[in-house]
């Protein structure tokens, strides 16, 4: 089986590696590819397939334990270097973490995710916030949101999307 996928103008290709585990090519956009093989193992093998027909150089083979952790880290878990007010992974066809920048004039400044009624308004789940430097993992409902927290949440594009909004206050009245 083969299936594309479009994530921002790339073209990732999956195949099915009968035994193996699967095979995804991602075009890096001049004329390389970058291939990733994952073993029903859970070892990744990555690969440069140059943009003529000659032989793709392995670049690195890593454990599963390993290519989570190089994972995370490209996926910015670990460090932004650039500021933006969100950050956004896909976990599953449909199901986003999003990492969202709380400004000092967001109308939830000062709430608890209880108060704000944020699950309830948008359908995103709050999964953890961070503080400067502490992460608090699995806020309860008395938590409270204060300026400069980076809030990541869990949802569907919609929900997150309707997040957004109700961070920004750019929602309309009701």
């Amino acid at each position: 089986m083969v299936s594309e996928a479009k994530a921002d103008a790339m073209d990732v290709i999956e195949s099915d590696l009968p035994g193996v585990g699967k095979k995804h090519e991602v075009e890096l956009g001049d004329g390389t590819s970058l291939v990733i093989v994952t073993h029903n193992t859970g070892q990744r093998e990555l690969y440069l397939k140059p943009d003529d027909d000659s032989d793709s150089e392995k670049l690195v083979e890593l454990s599963d334990r390993l290519a989570r952790m190089v994972g995370t880290i490209l996926e910015g878990a670990y460090f932004q270097p650039v500021q933006s007010e969100h950050v956004e992974t896909m976990l599953t066809e449909g199901t986003l973490l999003e990492w969202y920048a709380v400004e000092a004039s967001s109308p939830l400044v000062g709430e608890t995710l209880e108060s704000a009624h944020v699950g309830r308004k948008t359908g995103v789940t709050v999964v953890a916030i961070q503080r400067d430097e502490d992460v608090i993992s699995a806020p309860d409902s008395q938590t409270e949101i204060e300026a400069e927290d980076t809030l990541v949440v869990i949802g569907d594009r919609e929900s997150c999307d309707a997040f957004e909004t109700m961070l920004t206050g750019d929602e309309e009245e009701e």
